[in-house]
């Protein structure tokens, strides 16, 4: 059996069954493996090894009170690390697998590293809706832990290059799936015990109220996380962000949104299914053009403009 590359090595693994049997074998010598989901590209480890974990923190220069969201193949697995609330399973049989994670009672017995938690006692877990992604977690046979695959506050990466330029050589390897479909981070929902959104994604919240029957109440910012991605200064490009500019000022690129006239336009059409998807990759394109001053049209806040503008206020926060 292989060995797990250094960390001067990053394998490229390709989108096959072969590629898939190397990057379970690495998961489960206890390595970082990236891989595709239909949201963002995972940095995935076993969630159940302490030291795997750890990894995950030291090549993403994570803060290690920000917990994980533990990917898993599907519902019975997911039933086997938490507790599911009557409203939780509505949720996953709407809409696993696909971009919804929930925070739920961790059982006891789950065995997942208190890294992946943060010390708290729930659990943030998803199932993926991706052709690459399932077959690698149900040949894994447990929960892989993966945030973004990307350095801590940076850009989130939805293509196999992103992750290659933040983490070459600081993970065991990458398998590539080409883009990713959906584009921002999926939707987190806790319960308290009634439904909350404590993250925006890639399912839109009307989805979700419609299936409950009720609003959700919104908690999306926190200082010290309860679930992933709630950050003040998050998704972060290299440039300075100004947020819902009508025009480019003096030294500044313009990220468009509809018909203006931009370096880059996120949908020129006004489709917030194509800007979502176009987001991440497009400040990728403009930390690659060294872009020092950013100015963002304004991005309708329905839909997935709520998830967009999520990010987008993140990017353009202070940074810590």
């Amino acid at each position: 059996m292989k060995t797990a590359p250094t960390q001067s090595q990053t394998e490229k693994l390709t989108n096959d069954p072969v590629g898939i049997r190397r990057a379970v074998e690495l998961l489960k010598s206890g390595a970082q493996v990236a891989f595709p989901t239909e949201t963002v590209y995972g940095l995935g480890a076993d969630a159940c090894n302490d030291t795997a974990i750890a990894g995950i923190y030291a090549a993403k220069g994570r803060p290690s009170f920000n917990p994980l969201i533990a990917h898993v193949a599907d519902e019975a697995m997911a039933r086997k690390l938490v507790d599911f609330t009557p409203g939780a399973g509505r949720l996953a049989a709407a809409f696993w697998p696909g971009a919804l994670t929930m925070v739920l009672p961790l059982n006891p017995d789950a065995g997942v590293s208190k890294l992946v938690t943060a010390g708290m006692d729930t659990l943030a877990v998803r199932v993926p809706d991706h052709p690459l992604a399932h077959p690698l977690l149900r040949d894994f046979g447990g929960p892989v832990a993966a945030p973004s695959a990307n350095p801590s506050g940076r850009i989130s990466p939805t293509h196999s290059d992103h992750v290659m330029a933040g983490l070459d050589g600081k993970i065991a390897a990458v398998v590539l799936g080409g883009a990713c479909g959906v584009g921002v981070e999926s939707t987190i929902i806790g319960f308290d015990p009634d439904p909350v959104l404590l993250r925006a994604g890639g399912l839109p919240v009307e989805a979700i109220e419609a299936c409950l029957g009720q609003p959700l109440r919104h908690i999306v910012n926190a200082d010290m996380p309860t679930a992933p991605g709630q950050l003040s200064s998050h998704y972060a490009p290299r440039g300075d962000v100004r947020l819902n500019a009508d025009a480019a000022q003096s030294g500044e690129v313009l990220l468009g949104f509809g018909y203006v006239d931009a370096t880059l336009n996120l949908s020129p059409t006004g489709d917030l299914i194509e800007a979502a998807a176009n987001l991440f990759e497009m400040l990728h394109q403009l930390d690659a053009m060294g872009a020092d001053k950013i100015a963002i049209s304004p991005i309708p806040n329905t839909g997935l403009g709520l998830a967009i503008n999520d990010r987008l206020r993140r990017a353009a926060a202070p940074r810590p």
